[in-house]
Parts: C-alpha cells; sequence; structure tokens
C-alpha cells in the first residue's frame, strides 16, 4: 500500500513516528492534495445546477484543471519519500578508497537534486491551483464560498513547506546553476501567488462577514 493510499489516522501516525518517511515533504503535497479537493468540492457543487448554468463550462474546466493537479499531488505524497530512499541509499554507498568516495558524491549529489525535485513539484502545482481559486470565488456556489478560502490556505501552506523542503536540499547541493534555477522557479510562484492570495483571501472574508 502506498502513502497516499494509507488510511488518514495511519498516515498521520506514521508521519509522527520517529521514521524518516512520510517527511515533510510529503506533508506539503497531502495539504496541496486537500486543499484542491476543496476547490474541487465548490465546483462540483456548482456545475450541473440550471441556477450557475451560464458559468457552468468555465467551471467545468477549473474542475478538470484542479482535479488533474490532486491526483499529481498525491503522487507526490509517495515519491517524496522515494526521493528520501533514494538519498539515503547514496548516503550508505562504501567510502573506503577514493574512487568510492567521489562514487559516493556524486550518487548523493544527484539524489539531493531529485528530492529538491519533488517538493518543487508540489510548489508548483499549488500555486497553479491557487491561480485557479478566483474564478470559484467570484462564480462558483457562494454557499461554500468558505471552502474556497480553505483551499487557498491549504494550498498556501502546501506551497510554502515545500519551498522549505526545496531549500534544505539545496542547502547541500554543491552546483550553484541547478540551485539558482530552482530558487528562480521558487520566486516565480511566490511572486505569482502572493498578492493574489492575500486580496483573495480578505475578498471570502468580507463577503461571508457581510
Amino acid at each position: 500500500m502506498t502513502l497516499s493510499e494509507t488510511p488518514l489516522a495511519a498516515y498521520a501516525d506514521r508521519l509522527a513516528s520517529g521514521e524518516p518517511t512520510p517527511g515533510g515533504g510529503s506533508a506539503a503535497a497531502l495539504a496541496g492534495a486537500i486543499g484542491a479537493a476543496c476547490a474541487e468540492m465548490v465546483a462540483n457543487f456548482t456545475v450541473g445546477r440550471g441556477k450557475y448554468a451560464d458559468v457552468e463550462a468555465e467551471v467545468r474546466e477549473v474542475l478538470g484543471a484542479v482535479e488533474a493537479k490532486r491526483r499529481r499531488l498525491l503522487e507526490l505524497v509517495d515519491e517524496d519519500a522515494t526521493a528520501y530512499s533514494c538519498y539515503r541509499a547514496a548516503a550508505d554507498l562504501p567510502k573506503g578508497s577514493d574512487a568510492e568516495k567521489t562514487a559516493r558524491k556524486a550518487a548523493i549529489q544527484g539524489a539531493l537534486k531529485e528530492a529538491a525535485g519533488v517538493p518543487m513539484q508540489v510548489v508548483e502545482c499549488c500555486a497553479e491551483i491557487i491561480k485557479l481559486l478566483p474564478a470559484l470565488a467570484e462564480k462558483g456556489n457562494p454557499n461554500v464560498l468558505s471552502d474556497v478560502g480553505c483551499a487557498l490556505k491549504l494550498c498556501e501552506t502546501g506551497l510554502q513547506t515545500g519551498s522549505l523542503n526545496v531549500e534544505v536540499n539545496l542547502s547541500c547541493i554543491d552546483d550553484p546553476e541547478f540551485k539558482g534555477r530552482m530558487r528562480r522557479r521558487l520566486r516565480e510562484c511566490a511572486w505569482a501567488t502572493g498578492g493574489l492570495g492575500y486580496d483573495l483571501w480578505n475578498a471570502i472574508k468580507k463577503r461571508i462577514a457581510g
């Protein structure tokens, strides 16, 4: 059974344990997936209802895009744990001779790059979902407007904690070009969603408060 197929209570128990996986990267992906599910719920409370027929096509498009991101984030729940296992395997390589040390170092660096790439995908998935949320807030069923806010905050959590997990891997990587590329991608996601998220959250709260 994969982590993403594990019952919620059992997953939480494993996350709380002293075992290295699942860890924060996996949890970041799960937060984003739950956020996506909240957004999908809003869309599903909108499509197929005559009252919202004029926006159905747009909301269905958002629904399809968010569902695809949710499924990818659930895959990343598992891929984060796999990436850590690959890193541990590299770290456990022999280091008796100079040749072994060189090979081990190269394997570790490669594994770290792979490990940084998984939460980077979490960040980008969450950013893409956040960009879709204003359309749901504006055109979705207002009875579930608060769930757009839940989707926003959960995806922001996935983005921010995913970013942290990228950075922790980058801190051990020697390749400056790779680190620069990854940090540019992080900045792009932050710039694209920071102001949007702030404005959307305040607009949702204002509408709910009346």
